[in-house]
């Protein structure tokens, strides 16, 4: 019937249940994309500290890899103590970052508790960092330098729906994401907030019912 506006296709999202960096290196770099992620920290991978670090620093460098130069990888990492020392893992992304040659677009700090009280145990804030090898950007972002309003959390360990809807739109405006990647994507925070802003969206878990939730999850346009 003339007159009528076929509604517009959502975005695809695409959960794989599969180990992260097995997943990445059959994949290999994938055209278009941008990284928004959380590696897992040491409580959730069964490994000694220092083989953690190891291994966080080759994750790094495989999220890198899995986009294209010209693109953007963004992490979202809170740090962890361990012995009565703590592990600061934004310094690692950096380091990592530069060892596989790429350098910082913005470094924001996600508050996770209310600004003023003392924490112990866990930090009251997580870092927001972005890295790319060829992506050069000048001028202000729309992003505050803290982020004091992270968002729902679907759950515990999942980045805040705000926070993410800020990678997002940057992966988006600024890095020119055809498709976001989140290859530790647990309950799916990081594709639903990519849908929600008009991308589609690459998941990997290797939880068979977190990927499960991760293919249903939704955000509302007020929480973006």
């Amino acid at each position: 019937m003339s007159g009528l506006v076929s509604p517009t296709p959502a975005p695809a999202r695409d959960v794989h249940c599969a180990e992260a960096l097995a997943w990445l290196r059959e994949r290999g770099c994938i055209e278009g994309a941008c990284a928004v992620t959380s590696l897992p920290d040491v409580s959730e991978v069964n490994l000694a500290l220092e083989a953690w670090r190891a291994w966080f620093l080759s994750a790094v460098r495989a999220v890198i890899d899995a986009v294209p130069p010209d693109r953007a990888a963004i992490f979202f990492q809170s740090d962890i103590r361990q012995g009565g020392r703590w592990v600061d893992k934004g310094a690692l992304v950096v380091r990592a970052a530069e060892d596989a040659g790429a350098g910082v677009l913005f470094h924001k700090i996600v508050s996770r508790r209310p600004p003023g009280l003392v924490t112990t145990g866990r930090p009251g804030f997580t870092h927001l960092i972005a890295v790319s090898r060829e992506l050069y950007y000048e001028g202000p972002l729309a992003i505050p330098d803290i982020i004091v309003d992270p968002g729902r959390q679907p759950w515990v360990r999942a980045m805040g729906v705000k926070a993410a809807a800020h990678a997002v739109r940057f992966a988006r405006d600024k890095a020119a994401a055809r498709v976001i990647l989140d290859p530790f994507c647990g309950v799916g925070t990081v594709l639903a907030v990519a849908n929600r802003l008009g991308v589609p969206a690459i998941g990997v878990e290797r939880s068979a019912k977190r990927c499960d939730r991760a293919r249903e999850l939704a955000v509302g346009t007020d929480e973006v």
